[in-house]
């Protein structure tokens, strides 16, 4: 595929992308109902993504009755991009083969990627010239930028709670943690 350099397909990609530490990632997360609100879906649909491993929690998986299941950041990413792919009427099966590619990337590299699709297969994108060949073949019919769905879910995330495994405040040093510290302290 190609360079990588997905501003000269959104020159706004890098602008005002939030401040994200993988390297905390694992420290803390956000409970069910949490990544739902961000995502835009169900607990149902959530529930059963677990379950079938489409969109699993990384952070912390329920171990039985009365346990939270904690997804990470870049599992919520992950889980507003398929619902926006299930939005434009791709079917679950190929968004499974899409989420396997975009399963073990971390959040930086996903926000180099634009998915196009034509409704049938989902294609991945990295540069500007991919997107042409693949339009120019007439594949594409719509696309979804993932540094876009990466900037709404930073500032969704902010106003809503997350928590930590060892049980005390989340305290890490992103631009998401400093907004809920003034928040909790204004």
């Amino acid at each position: 595929m190609g360079d990588g350099n997905q501003g000269q397909l959104f020159t706004d990609a890098a602008v005002g992308a939030p401040s994200y530490d993988e390297a905390d990632s694992d420290a803390f997360g956000y409970r069910g109902p949490t990544a739902c609100a961000a995502a835009g879906i169900t607990y149902r649909q959530l529930d059963y993504w677990a379950r079938t491993g489409l969109v699993a929690p990384s952070v912390r998986t329920a171990t039985g009755s009365g346990t939270q299941r904690l997804y990470s950041f870049r599992d919520i990413l992950v889980l507003k991009v398929v619902k926006r792919l299930l939005d434009t009427g791709v079917s679950l099966q190929n968004i499974r083969k899409a989420v396997d590619h975009l399963r073990t990337r971390g959040v930086k590299e996903l926000s180099n990627i634009t998915l196009l699709s034509d409704g049938a297969t989902v294609y991945e994108c990295t540069s500007a010239e991919e997107v042409v060949d693949l339009l120019a073949g007439g594949q594409g019919v719509f696309g979804i930028a993932v540094s876009g769905a990466l900037r709404e879910l930073s500032g969704e995330l902010a106003e809503l709670p997350a928590e930590r495994l060892d049980g005390g405040p989340v305290q890490a040093d992103d631009e998401l943690s400093a907004r809920r510290r003034r928040r909790a302290t204004a």
